[in-house]
């Protein structure tokens, strides 16, 4: 009864308003319930750009221009969305009173949902241990793994998902290394961050609102056995030196037990699933422009350019929002404190002030890193260097071992509005290439 009350007040709510709303024609009402704008985000990005660079809605606004979106991202006149702060005073009483002490990615303390002070000591404690020679020296441990996924592929002849059979595993593989997570445990991780990826959404159905906590629930009991037994036996993984960090004492880095399972649990579930999104979209956008493939065969130096251009066509964090901290004018719009403002990040990185020819899929577009699909400011995503290398060693590596794979269905996308990507994605392998030929 508890979880059905939430789920009313955070969702059901939301989805009743969204409905009227969207029959009417409210760009965001849309955004959040309108199945067209799932299907098809792209022709959406251009209805709400020709409408100025901030558009107004029954609950806020939402941009697509991108110098705004990066001004917004940056300001200290807003700040990030923490789940059912925006709701009506009621039904945020009645959401406060009937949630669950579980960890939510938009809920204290995760790093999504808090701001300076806690903000920078989180951060600070993450990137002690996370340090720029840290991810540069996993990059070896990203090539090798993704050989051996490969090496096990090359033996399965025919059609194969490989959303299920690489792209998912080798975010989490290196994840897990990173996090001292043992190989038996990987497929939970899997399992909970499948059931877990629509909690960014909002207006959740109560069969999905189910599946997120079960799969929230799941992930929160593993990790907090996953944490203890690093603490009786840490190993060299950076998850044991981020706890020493976390409970050494210093107050710069000390983090409560409630904070710690916050930041290992983000830092984890953020380490796989947008980067399952990136492979994910690659593939297929490389699948489906096979010059592509020809050009990187011939010039193989273009291929991080070639992630920079695939995370900017097709975000795998689609939207972020912030909400003001006090009056402040946007782009000559007054907006009041506490009003609501969407960054819809997938069509900023489509905007044709800054990238010509904005829909087209070109890997040596100049500016292609301009985007914003690691958001930016302080709140720019902490795993950016490793996925970038992930997509770069991933992307090569599958296609030079498998130069004549082919899409082999249409696949399907996955069921959320904030995170997108490939839930399935068929592909004939065709004839592996030897490592000798390499």
């Amino acid at each position: 009864m508890k979880q059905r009350v939430n789920w009313l007040a955070l969702h059901g709510f939301i989805r009743g308003v969204t409905s009227l709303g969207a029959r009417r024609g409210d760009v965001q009402a849309r955004l959040i319930s309108d199945p067209a704008v799932k299907a098809d985000p792209v022709a959406f990005y251009e209805e709400v750009r020709s409408r100025g660079p901030l558009v107004r809605s029954r609950v806020g606004y939402i941009t697509a221009d991108h110098a705004l979106g990066h001004e917004l991202l940056r300001s200290d006149d807003f700040r990030v969305l923490s789940i059912g702060a925006n709701l009506p005073a009621p039904l945020r009483w009645v959401e406060r009173r009937t949630r669950d002490d579980l960890l939510h990615p938009l809920r204290a303390p995760s790093l999504l949902a808090v701001e300076p002070p806690d903000h920078t000591r989180y951060r600070k404690t993450v990137s002690s241990v996370f340090t720029t020679r840290a991810v540069t020296a996993l990059r070896d441990g990203v090539e090798q793994t993704a050989l051996t996924l490969l090496d096990q592929l090359s033996r399965e002849p025919g059609v194969v998902d490989v959303v299920d059979r690489y792209c998912a595993q080798l975010p989490v593989a290196i994840i897990s290394d990173i996090l001292g997570v043992p190989d038996a445990d990987r497929r939970h991780i899997l399992e909970f961050g499948e059931l877990a990826a629509p909690s960014l959404d909002f207006g959740l159905t109560w069969p999905q609102y189910r599946r997120v906590q079960r799969g929230i629930e799941g992930f929160n009991s593993w990790l907090t056995e996953h944490l203890q037994q690093l603490r009786r036996t840490p190993g060299d993984d950076l998850m044991s030196q981020l706890i020493q960090k976390a409970e050494s004492g210093s107050p710069e880095t000390y983090l409560d037990e409630p904070e710690l399972r916050a930041v290992a649990g983000l830092v984890l579930a953020a380490g796989f699933e947008t980067t399952v999104n990136l492979l994910g979209n690659g593939i297929r956008m490389l699948l489906d422009n096979p010059e592509h493939l020809r050009t990187l065969s011939g010039r193989p130096q273009l291929w991080p350019n070639a992630v920079e251009e695939i995370l900017r066509l097709e975000s795998p964090v689609q939207l972020t929002a912030r909400f003001a901290l006090k009056d402040t004018e946007v782009a000559g719009t007054r907006v009041k404190e506490g009003e609501l403002v969407i960054i819809y990040v997938a069509a900023a990185n489509r905007d044709p002030v800054v990238f010509p020819d904005p829909n087209r899929f070109d890997i040596e577009r100049e500016n292609a890193g301009k985007h914003l699909a690691f958001s930016g400011g302080r709140h720019f995503c902490l795993g950016a260097a490793l996925a970038r290398a992930e997509g770069e060693v991933g992307l090569r590596a599958f296609f030079d071992r498998f130069p004549d794979v082919r899409s082999a269905g249409a696949g399907s996308r996955r069921d959320t509005r904030v995170l997108r990507g490939w839930s399935t994605l068929p592909v004939a392998l065709g004839t592996a290439r030897s490592m000798a030929a390499r």
